[in-house]
């Protein structure tokens, strides 16, 4: 997973103190050995005062794989939602039948409630993507991470009428020991990408879809945009992508948590 440069860049601010978590994982012992490698402390308190009541932590450590199997593919739709270009995305998923993974920058879900609903209700799962997009967030202190990653969080839950997303995704891959152990202490499992579809640098319909369908054997989960400019692009390599994964004899499903 190479970092990648797309998105709005920092526009948020910090807005509190960093609010912690209990390691509550079954892989709590990772997180600690890999903390301590990195020289990060473990995040701290409880996560009843967190959005959404109790959770159920998961792994640490950043998910790939799809859960229909070796002939899986994983469609993330990234930076949204966007009043534009979510529902042409959403049309083209349901005319194919096809689930994906929103990965909802905080702002966005808070601009946008009705969006995030549709989402769910179509059956989508959500994915945390920070307050406000900052890819230099493994930079920035703790604290920050914190407020980025637990803030957007709650913005989502609640644009999403209490439906918590099951994953983060750092903006441009911008991971952490410390934002992975959080995360995942807060039941969003960390999740990569394997396929950069380039849909952000809009480089044609023709270059997206090759580019899919030639990394496509590097791994199943495909990086795709719905917002920061025209995603016509998108759309279209969608409609174009999702009856060639069912002729190739893969199936859409989502990551494994």
């Amino acid at each position: 997973m190479a970092r990648h440069g797309g998105g709005r860049g920092w526009y948020g601010k910090v807005v509190g103190a960093a609010l912690g978590v209990t390691m509550l994982a079954t892989g709590a012992s990772v997180w600690t050995a890999q903390a301590g490698a990195a020289g990060a402390s473990s995040p701290k308190a409880t996560a009843s005062a967190a959005p959404g009541g109790a959770v159920k932590p998961v792994a640490v450590t950043i998910a790939h794989a799809s859960d229909k199997g070796a002939r899986g593919v994983n469609l993330t739709i990234d930076d949204g939602p966007d009043p534009v270009w979510t529902p042409q995305v959403l049309d083209v998923l349901r005319e194919y039948g096809v689930k994906a993974t929103f990965c909802m920058v905080g702002e966005q879900a808070q601009a946008h409630p009705d969006l995030v609903k549709k989402v769910v209700a179509a059956g989508h799962r959500l994915c945390d993507h920070s307050v406000s997009h900052d890819t230099t967030m493994d930079r920035k202190s703790e604290a920050y991470q914190s407020q980025q990653i637990l803030d957007a969080e709650r913005m989502i839950t609640k644009a999403s009428g209490g439906v918590r997303p099951m994953y983060y995704r750092a903006p441009g891959g911008a991971f952490t020991p410390y934002s992975r152990g959080l995360a995942a202490s807060r039941g969003m499992r960390p999740l990569g990408w394997n396929v950069d579809s380039k849909d952000f640098e809009r480089p044609g319909t023709d270059a997206m879809v090759a580019t899919v369908e030639r990394e496509l054997p590097n791994g199943p989960t495909i990086l795709f945009h719905d917002a920061g400019g025209d995603r016509s692009q998108t759309v279209e390599a969608l409609r174009r992508l999702l009856p060639w994964f069912k002729e190739q004899g893969y199936s859409c499903g989502f990551p494994v948590r």
